[in-house]
């Protein structure tokens, strides 16, 4: 880098952050904002958000999301067909859904596949438990976050992700089929980026489904609303994209892999989408 395009660099730096400051000096706290007490940890986050970005600053980032990419990639490249299971982390033993997602697991083991979550509790634990003990294999893909979300014990293998993003990319691109259980913001949005990876033809065909009548009231309208756009058709209250494999329960998928799914989510009355 000429000592002139770093000069000009600081200089757009320094306008940048006296603007910023600027900006937040006004607003003060947005509504929209969590109310929530000054720790370390969004104390980080408003001085992230303050800081000025530089080339620097931007390339050191490049460089841990690329190595987090490389990590996974090291460590997941071995799966052979697996089923990413999303649902929520606040189910508790006992209750229906982590029963459910429990089932879920131990069916999917026993049709020979390796079960992957996204490593919490909850349902994630229910499923990984439930592929524990019907002996298959059982995955986490874990998310380190400053509350909630642990490791669970029923994992033969755990890996660890700080990006979101990162984590997200590998629950989609190492498995062959989606099962979503019940659950919350997190579990909508691993829902709908499968979702919007398979209409678009960036993934698959591969099936994606919703079990248990909690998410699939939910999100009972969705076929409705963009039915018209010929991007979806429904089918006994599920739907499904137009990618040559079968809505509803006789047939779930074209590979081998995807069709023996079907053993596993059909006594749930699972709809494909």
């Amino acid at each position: 880098m000429t000592p002139q395009v770093r000069k000009t660099e600081e200089r757009s730096a320094d306008e940048w952050e006296r603007a910023w400051r600027k900006h937040w000096q006004k607003a003060g706290s947005i509504p929209y904002e969590l109310r929530l007490k000054e720790t370390s940890l969004n104390h980080r986050e408003r001085s992230f958000l303050m800081e000025p970005r530089t080339l620097a600053r931007e390339h050191r980032r490049l460089k841990r999301i690329t190595g987090e990419f490389e990590h996974g990639f090291r460590r997941l490249h071995k799966l052979g067909p697996a089923v990413t299971v999303f649902g929520s982390a606040r189910f508790k033993p006992a209750h229906p859904y982590y029963e459910l997602g429990r089932e879920v697991g131990r069916r999917l083991a026993e049709a020979g596949l390796t079960v992957i979550t996204g490593g919490g509790p909850g349902a994630m634990e229910a499923a990984n438990r439930g592929a524990r003990e019907a002996g298959g294999p059982s995955y986490g893909l874990n998310i380190i976050l400053p509350h909630e979300q642990k490791p669970n014990p029923y994992i033969d293998e755990n890996v660890e992700f700080h990006y979101f993003f990162v984590r997200k990319v590998m629950l989609v691109k190492y498995s062959c089929a989606y099962i979503v259980l019940p659950g919350g913001l997190g579990t909508l949005d691993e829902l709908f980026e499968a979702a919007t990876l398979l209409q678009c033809g960036k993934i698959g065909p591969f099936p994606l489904v919703l079990v248990g009548p909690q998410i699939l009231g939910r999100n009972a309208r969705f076929p409705a609303i963009h039915g018209g756009s010929g991007s979806v058709r429904s089918r006994r209250g599920g739907f499904c994209p137009h990618y040559g494999f079968g809505c509803g329960r006789r047939r779930l998928g074209p590979a081998q892999p995807a069709a023996r799914l079907e053993k596993a989510v059909t006594p749930y009355e699972a709809e494909l989408i």
